[in-house]
């Protein structure tokens, strides 16, 4: 008999521990090669872990809603015998080679273990996970960190309408309970603390870090967006299909105004005392999600059409919201663009993504009187404005790059001749 000890993994993007939502097999269980055995939030996403190894669950070494860090033992597993060719993999997340041999082999020393073979002795049984909860019962929550969530807050599970299948009720339905309660009930409850970790965490540490590091300043425009709605419109009613919304269509002018402009898109190595300019453009966007605010990123936006940018900033939005997104698509960012207009305010001086060098942001675009060859008009006029890193560039640079996203706002087709 060999019981090994699976650790948590490395799960990259510097992370360096991980809450487990949910145990996806309990002690006694047979598992397979490359099966994922825990559900684990990072602070960047959510992340089912495989375990590399084939046979019978022998002890968990967590309950839902701990904190584990990477190398700590996170399951033991009991095999039938020492490591086969094929049979055992490195213990790293999903495609790390398992052979179709390896699993077969896998399957049939776990299913040997559970006809009797491999018993776990009371000393190895460690913690047994909270089984989910049956669909019939008066409440649809299966994670034990959701339950523990409502408790902390005071939130009742019944009241709530479940946002996942079945009605199932999800953190992001709990969440929303707690951040929408009225005074009263808050008077009722006392104080509400919402641990800042995960997602919450991660944002926060940024957040901060960019106001230690970073020297910024903050310059902004008043623009006609008059021309640009009506743009829209013309590309969308071409293809009703495939729309483009009005941040693709700003992050578009960005992409742009970064090729004439590349010192905003850069980082800088505070080590070495370099700016470091970056040849792709990781286009990042603020989201605002159940989970707090995430920065998803485009990779090479640089080669993407402006229908192909518009589409993937919809996936993008949509896993982010659903929780699904992961850590390689929250990170690599080197220019963020942020559309506070849909909160309905006109201006912002935003936060810069840390480690990043800019950020430029819309506001939301209202009628307003404006001066038109001599005569005073009603156009739609935004606001745009730009935070960006004084140490890689004066207001010379930072304010052409602006004054030509906002020409392209007010002349849309006048990007035809850079495209």
């Amino acid at each position: 008999m060999n019981v090994r000890e699976f650790t948590l993994p490395d799960l990259g993007e510097g992370l360096v521990d991980a809450e487990i939502v949910r145990w996806l097999v309990a002690v006694g269980d047979a598992v397979e090669v490359d099966q994922p055995v825990v559900e684990v939030e990072t602070a960047k996403a959510a992340i089912e872990v495989p375990v590399p190894y084939a046979g019978v669950v022998t002890a968990l070494h967590g309950e839902a809603g701990s904190t584990i860090n990477v190398g700590a033992p996170l399951l033991s597993v009991a095999s039938a015998g020492l490591s086969e060719p094929g049979v055992e993999t490195s213990p790293n997340l999903v495609g790390s080679g398992v052979t179709k041999r390896g699993r077969r082999h896998g399957r049939r020393r776990a299913m040997a273990a559970v006809n009797g073979t491999v018993a776990p002795a009371a000393s190895q049984v460690a913690i047994a996970p909270e089984r989910p909860v049956e669909k019939t019962g008066p409440v649809a929550v299966i994670s034990p960190v959701v339950r523990k969530l409502a408790k902390e807050n005071h939130v009742d599970l019944r009241a709530l309408s479940g946002s996942g299948p079945d009605g199932l009720v999800l953190r992001r339905d709990v969440v929303a309970a707690i951040e929408s309660h009225t005074p009263d009930q808050a008077e009722n409850r006392g104080e509400t603390r919402i641990p800042l970790r995960g997602v919450r965490g991660m944002m926060a540490e940024r957040l901060s870090r960019s106001r230690r590091e970073i020297p910024e300043a903050t310059v902004w425009v008043d623009v006609d967006a008059t021309g640009l709605l009506a743009a829209r419109q013309e590309i969308n009613s071409v293809d009703p299909a495939r729309p483009v919304s009005l941040l693709a269509l700003l992050a578009r002018f960005c992409v742009l105004g970064l090729k004439r402009f590349p010192a905003l898109n850069s980082t800088v190595d505070t080590e070495r005392g370099e700016i470091v300019l970056s040849d792709a453009v990781n286009l990042g966007f603020a989201a605002q999600t159940p989970r707090g605010l995430v920065v998803p990123v485009v990779k090479d936006a640089q080669n993407l059409t402006t229908r192909e940018l518009a589409a993937q900033l919809g996936q993008l939005t949509e896993a982010a919201r659903e929780g699904s997104l992961p850590p390689a698509k929250l990170t690599g960012g080197t220019f963020t663009v942020n559309n506070y207009g849909v909160f309905g305010v006109d201006g912002s001086a935003a936060i810069i993504n840390h480690p990043e060098a800019a950020i430029v942001g819309v506001g939301r675009i209202i009628d307003r009187p404006w001066v038109v060859d001599g005569q005073l008009a009603v156009r739609k006029v935004t606001e745009l404005t730009l935070a960006f890193d004084h140490r890689v560039c004066d207001g010379e640079v930072a304010g052409g790059f602006l004054r030509f996203v906002a020409d392209c706002v007010e002349h849309p087709t006048a990007l035809l001749g850079d495209l």
